[in-house]
């Protein structure tokens, strides 16, 4: 009780003579019509990554009707580690994934800068080891308990993906590479970098994406790691770096460079992108000679600029954006835990709001810029901490490593 009678803290405290009936028959119609909005509200979620598939969890769990799109066959199952820290971490607990999350932590406690020959010049310990409140795993790894967590609660279809989008007051219509067209009443776009949500609503991407001068890749490195699997190796030589890191099974090679754009950058065209890496690192030392062997023999290589993703607004009508695809915050912005916090507040707004979409992706998008500015604008130290221009400038940072 809340000493007024109301056992849930929402009542009345009087009521009007001769007005009773009438307020109550109001209060029951208006609960009835929100219930009915909820219930036959339908949301699209297009791109099956860490976004998606928490927001599908979300949604769901907030009972509205949530289908998701994803291009690739399955759950992508590479990528570099990532961290899950902070708000994301919060949201894990809630979704009763921690644990999930922390049985598929790399272990890794800290990062080593290795010279040309292999001994370390500088060691980093991460703070993981001592917190507890932070968990560093593989990303496909997430991607797939995250999956697990919504599957059953939603409709995935994998190996299709957006044709088009046509959106009125009342609902958008969809067509599909593949599937039949269908009506929603939202669309989500967590189709990354290079949606294809924001561009059929927003415009081509080149109004939005910012290249940070930078290119990265990764691919399995099974074997490769001989140390202590509880650190990461880095070398780095100027304006390029690569790491080899602990993964649950094997090891993940790294690479990231310094690059002007490249002008016929195709982001799915594998052929090209072994070609940028072989001529980036032709002259490296190290390990490196070795990891493009593995470059030029795999089939599973993720290839892609280092980008930003800026837009004044992340919705237009009853489409919204969500994760890279509307704030890319590049490798040194804790992207993944920002698509999982964002995930979380996009889906409370939503049912906050019944009816009122509007309302509920304002609501969503102040909230959510607060986190994901100051990010972004740290990406670009992150750049230079990791990735030195110059001799000079790996020599300072292995000065302020030892620190």
């Amino acid at each position: 009780m809340n000493g007024r009678g109301d056992p849930a803290g929402h009542g009345r405290i009087c009521t009007p003579p001769g007005r009773a009936g009438t307020t109550l028959r109001t209060d029951i119609h208006r609960q009835s019509r929100q219930e009915s909005v909820m219930s036959s509200e339908t949301v699209l979620i297009s791109g099956g990554g860490i976004a998606g598939c928490t927001l599908a969890y979300w949604l769901a769990r907030h009972g509205l009707r949530v289908t998701l799109v994803e291009r690739a066959a399955s759950v992508r199952s590479s990528g570099s580690p990532v961290d899950v820290r902070g708000p994301a971490a919060r949201v894990a607990e809630r979704m009763g994934v921690m644990k999930h999350i922390r049985e598929a932590s790399t272990g890794v406690e800290g990062l080593s800068f290795v010279d040309g020959t292999g001994r370390q010049v500088a060691r980093v310990r991460l703070p993981q080891a001592d917190s507890g409140k932070q968990v560093e795993l593989p990303r496909g790894d997430l991607g797939a308990i995250l999956y697990e967590a919504g599957r059953e609660s939603a409709e995935f279809l994998f190996d299709d993906s957006i044709a088009g989008l046509e959106q009125d007051a009342h609902g958008v219509d969809v067509t599909f590479e593949r599937a039949a067209p269908r009506r929603f009443g939202l669309v989500v776009g967590t189709d990354g970098l290079h949606s294809t949500v924001r561009r059929l609503v927003f415009g081509p991407e080149s109004r939005f994406v910012r290249h940070m001068g930078l290119y990265a890749a990764t691919t399995p490195a099974d074997g490769a790691l001989e140390h202590d699997r509880r650190s990461v190796l880095m070398y780095n030589t100027p304006g390029k770096a690569v790491t080899v890191s602990p993964a649950r099974t094997g090891a993940l090679a790294f690479f990231v460079f310094r690059s002007p754009e490249v002008a016929d950058f195709d982001h799915r065209d594998t052929a090209q992108h072994k070609r940028l890496l072989a001529g980036a690192y032709a002259d490296a030392g190290w390990r490196v000679p070795e990891l493009l062997e593995r470059v030029r023999a795999t089939d599973e290589l993720y290839f892609d600029s280092v980008s930003q993703v800026r837009l004044g607004s992340w919705s237009r009508g009853r489409v919204t954006l969500l994760g890279d695809a509307a704030s890319c915050v590049s490798l040194f912005g804790d992207g993944s835990s920002l698509a999982m916090a964002g995930a979380c507040t996009l889906a409370e707004r939503v049912a906050a709001h019944p009816g009122e979409h509007a309302v509920a992706l304002a609501g969503y998008e102040a909230a959510h810029r607060k986190l994901v500015m100051p990010r972004q604008r740290f990406a670009a130290v992150g750049a230079r901490w990791l990735v030195p221009a110059t001799r000079y400038g790996i020599r300072v940072r292995n000065l302020s490593a030892r620190w």
